[in-house]
């Protein structure tokens, strides 16, 4: 046995194009991120039947409502046709493919693997909503003092963490690079 022994994840941060050390936690982040947010999304809309209930109030800054997003974020690029859903729901796949990749290639720890999870996910679950209802379903409104912020769901709140994630990530990052160097 050579004495170049690879036991633990850091020894080797960089994987293979499709697989790296990372990456079974990015899948299982991804895949329950994607089921929990199909799961709620057809709890609404079949079982709650949020659509023929309209706005109902849950406290006094937020409410349920059905919204069918045919945009991505703020409804920018809006594509009212099911030809525009399915080129949004490819770019949701593309995009998740390319993090993918980003993952199995240099993931470097829990963190990114979590963060690029919940983006994968997310992303997943809106593409799924897109090709099967011919648009994002959501469903949390937020607001306060007048002022409505846009309509959200699970889907949504997973890439906003995983945003997050990743520029917390970064910062720490290039904080520690920044003290040993000098």
């Amino acid at each position: 046995m050579s004495g170049d022994s690879r036991d633990s994840l850091t020894d080797h941060p960089a994987g293979g194009w499709l697989w790296g050390p990372w990456s079974r936690i990015g899948l299982q982040v991804a895949a329950v991120t994607a089921v929990v947010d199909q799961a709620h999304k057809w709890w609404m809309l079949l079982v709650y039947r949020i659509a023929e209930k309209g706005r109902v109030t849950v406290t006094p800054f937020l409410d349920l409502v059905f919204v069918k997003n045919t945009g991505v974020s703020y409804s920018m690029f809006d594509q009212s046709t099911y030809q525009g859903q399915i080129m949004l729901a490819a770019f949701a796949v593309v995009a998740s493919m390319a993090l993918w990749v980003w993952l199995a290639r240099s993931g470097t720890g829990r963190l990114m693997a979590w963060s690029l999870g919940l983006i994968i996910g997310g992303a997943i679950g809106n593409a799924i909503d897109r090709v099967l209802i011919g648009g994002v379903a959501d469903f949390f409104s937020l607001h306060a003092f007048g002022y409505y912020w846009y309509v959200f769901n699970i889907a949504d709140v997973a890439i906003v963490v995983g945003v997050i994630g990743l520029l917390y990530e970064s910062f720490i990052a290039s904080r520690n690079g920044a003290a040993n160097a000098g």
